[in-house]
């Protein structure tokens, strides 16, 4: 029987930059940095109210998973900002939106009141869309 959720994946441009800016920009906990051969690594995240939770932070490449012809296809959606959509939760929607405004992250606009309660979206540095909430 299945329990939990221990990883995602979430596909990134540069795995350097993401690292710096899931840690330092969202407050993120850097779970492993590990080398796995050349231009290719593990690198988990976690938000600090989900430790067990590890967020994988992807470069595509050729692979046992992907052709090259996939990878590159993968990395220019994320380029495009049209892959991957996650929802963080947070307890100070507009505290959280003003700190992270003031830190470079592009939001599409400003936090609005929705049936569950209240969101903004915003990118990451790869181009990744995703939702902070606050529930209602």
């Amino acid at each position: 029987m299945i329990s939990k959720l221990t990883h995602t994946f979430i596909y990134v441009s540069d795995q350097d930059e993401s690292v710096t800016f899931y840690t330092e920009i969202l407050g993120f906990e850097l779970k492993a940095n590990i080398p796995l051969g050349p231009d290719k690594k593990w690198v988990t995240v976690s938000p600090p109210a989900n430790k067990d939770l590890e967020i994988v932070l992807m470069k595509a490449s050729e692979g046992p998973f992907y052709t090259r012809e996939m990878a590159e296809e993968i990395n220019q959606m994320v380029s495009n900002g049209t892959l991957g959509w996650c929802v963080f939760e947070c307890k100070d929607i507009y505290a959280t939106y003003e700190e992270l405004k003031r830190k470079g992250v592009i939001f599409k606009a400003p936090p609005m009141e929705t049936p569950s309660g209240v969101s903004a979206s915003f990118k990451d540095n790869s181009g990744n869309w995703f939702s902070l909430n606050q529930s209602a």
